[in-house]
């Protein structure tokens, strides 16, 4: 059977040049579909399961990161190994030299024929490798390394140039109503969660709404003290009391002073493997 990819590009002209490249450098390659934003590549790749995913970072709505850890939550690895990654960026001295260190597959933007020789070497070696029915601890191993593979594309492809800024101290948030805004201790805070336009800001006793995107939020936020656990989840780790299995296998938290779940994505798992 001939392998099997996707291709996410908002840009027509350039998803049918990558087409056409990809047809010339590896013409067993079936492109199943083509899409122009991320959620219509994350409803199309679980609909078809390629076997590799060609997504540009930068797309309108979901962009390529965003559509990335979505299909790593919901990925259905009892029916096809998750897929090579393959970013798609404009040139970037910094964000390639990341790829590189991690060994992470990416093309430029405008095509370069020899960079897509090598993608595609490698993407050739990877699926080669994998066994047709491995058992289940090869699986479960396989997945773990496809899932750390992942994460360390996704911590690439969003880092920035810029010095990281000052920990956050206090954030200034608006209430509910949007009427008052405070000034919220960053000590007090439990969690934060990305839900549409907005960030929710979540105390013991309070909910507050700031306009800052998760990702732009993250790099001001102490690592060890604030853990990313969900794309749209960041939490106070000393909060944690506790990390539940539902029936179907997934993760959820609880933290002392809420009473909600905390849904933990499969990429960030690991954290909690030993409890």
């Amino acid at each position: 059977m001939n392998p099997t990819a996707l291709i996410a590009e908002d840009e027509p002209l350039l998803a049918q040049a990558l087409k056409a490249e990809l047809a010339a450098v590896w013409p067993e390659l079936q492109i199943v579909a083509t899409a122009g934003d991320g959620r219509s590549a994350v409803r199309e790749a679980l609909r078809l399961l390629p076997q590799v995913l060609f997504f540009d970072i930068r797309m309108p709505g979901l962009d390529g990161l965003g559509a990335a850890a979505e299909l790593a939550d919901c990925w259905p690895t009892d029916e096809a190994p998750m897929p090579q990654l393959v970013f798609v960026t404009a040139y970037d001295e910094y964000a390639t030299r990341a790829f590189d260190a991690q060994a992470i597959d990416y093309v430029l933007k405008p095509l370069q024929p020899e960079r897509l020789r090598k993608t595609v070497s490698r993407l050739q070696q990877a699926l080669s490798a994998r066994q047709p029915e491995p058992t289940p601890a090869l699986a479960d191993a396989a997945l773990e390394q496809t899932l750390a593979q992942w994460r360390q594309v996704l911590t690439a492809a969003g880092a920035g140039t810029a010095a990281a800024p000052a920990p956050l101290r206090m954030i200034a948030a608006s209430d509910a109503g949007g009427s008052t805004v405070r000034m919220v201790p960053i000590d007090e805070v439990l969690y934060f969660e990305a839900a549409d336009k907005y960030l929710r800001v979540l105390t013991a006793t309070h909910e507050y709404l700031i306009r800052t995107p998760l990702k732009q939020l993250l790099p001001q936020l102490d690592a060890d003290t604030f853990w990313q656990v969900h794309r749209a989840v960041v939490v106070r780790s000393s909060a944690i009391e506790s990390v539940h299995r539902d029936e179907a296998g997934k993760l959820h938290l609880m933290l002392r002073g809420r009473a909600e779940k905390i849904p933990v994505s499969r990429l960030y798992a690991h954290l909690f493997r030993a409890m």
